[in-house]
């Protein structure tokens, strides 16, 4: 999900044509790929895989990278009709793991838990649309300024905005930020649109600041802004067309305004773990080769965000 402490006052170019995209590829979405909390890279061997032994040794040994994730924030990673775990990040850590040689076996965890999760050596590496800011880098709390851990590493491997929605044919004047003065948005806790929205705000004259009601997860807010509990909903923009073209049939929720923040989502990785990050980067430049990232990437409807090769750290 998309955070960051750094603004950008231009507006990202509006990909207003990838939420077509998407509504073609929702029928894939049904199906998706399989369960990836088990991907196809289990019928890969070590001895096999390219790319095995640019692996840390003990991953080599255990066959598995833990991948702590978000696995609420359709179409980056969700649970599909049948409780498997498909989406953008499952099917990109698939084809990694081909390889690698390894699995990416992903484990559920609420957002603002998971770089905690690195420290405690719970995930191996995070991967759940987290956007590469300068202060994630560095153990940097957005909101107060202090440091409050040593940071971490990534890899970063596609391009996302943050958009605005609100209920179908009722988008009360809403077109950009300084429109949510005096209104109410709804959004995931701990992402660029809280941010947003809170420094928004500041700006609103007295008596008119945006009310922000944050929760666990997108589903929930957007759940609350369908009910008519708020008056708007924020969140990246693949996340927001997605739920644009599938929530009610098409009927719930409208995009309003373009996106704006367009930052990386990157994997990311614990500063002492250099070699793992590195074999992760050397995994996906192969997969951006051989071409199964543009493949992945049609199939979810979002290739505007495609990067031509990963980047370490790239996130201002």
């Amino acid at each position: 999900m998309t955070a960051s402490s750094t603004r950008r006052t231009t507006a990202a170019h509006s990909r207003l044509a990838a939420v077509g995209a998407i509504a073609v590829a929702g029928a894939l979405m049904l199906t998706g790929c399989g369960d990836q909390t088990k991907d196809n890279g289990s019928s890969d061997t070590a001895a096999s895989a390219p790319l095995a032994d640019k692996l840390p040794q003990a991953i080599r040994d255990k066959g598995v990278i833990k991948v702590g994730s978000d696995i609420a924030y359709a179409p980056v990673e969700f649970k599909d009709n049948s409780g498997k775990t498909v989406g953008i990040d499952p099917d990109l850590a698939a084809a990694m793991g081909k390889q690698l040689g390894v699995d990416f076996q992903f484990e559920n965890g609420t957002f603002d838990t998971l770089i905690t999760g690195l420290r405690s050596k719970r995930y191996d590496i995070a991967m759940s649309a987290m956007t590469d800011t300068k202060d994630r880098q560095e153990g940097i709390d957005s909101d107060t300024g202090k440091k409050v851990g040593e940071g971490v590493d990534f890899v970063d491997y596609f391009t996302a905005g943050v958009s605005i929605y609100t209920k179908k044919g009722d988008d009360q004047g809403i077109k950009t930020w300084s429109d949510l003065c005096g209104k109410k948005i709804v959004l995931q806790r701990g992402t660029v649109s809280e941010d947003l929205a809170k420094a928004e705000s500041k700006k609103c004259p007295a008596g008119k600041k945006i009310a922000i009601e944050p929760f666990d997860n997108d589903q929930q807010a957007q759940t609350r802004l369908r009910a008519g509990g708020a008056d708007a909903g924020s969140s990246d923009f693949p996340v927001a067309a997605y739920a644009v073209k599938t929530s009610g049939g098409g009927k719930d929720f409208q995009l309003v305004g373009e996106q704006v923040e367009a930052a990386p989502y990157g994997i990311a990785v614990a500063k002492n773990q250099t070699q793992l990050r590195d074999a992760l980067k050397a995994a996906l430049d192969a997969v951006i080769k051989n071409g199964e990232y543009e493949k992945i990437m049609k199939k979810w409807g979002v290739t505007d965000g495609s990067v031509q090769e990963a980047t370490i750290n790239g996130g201002k």
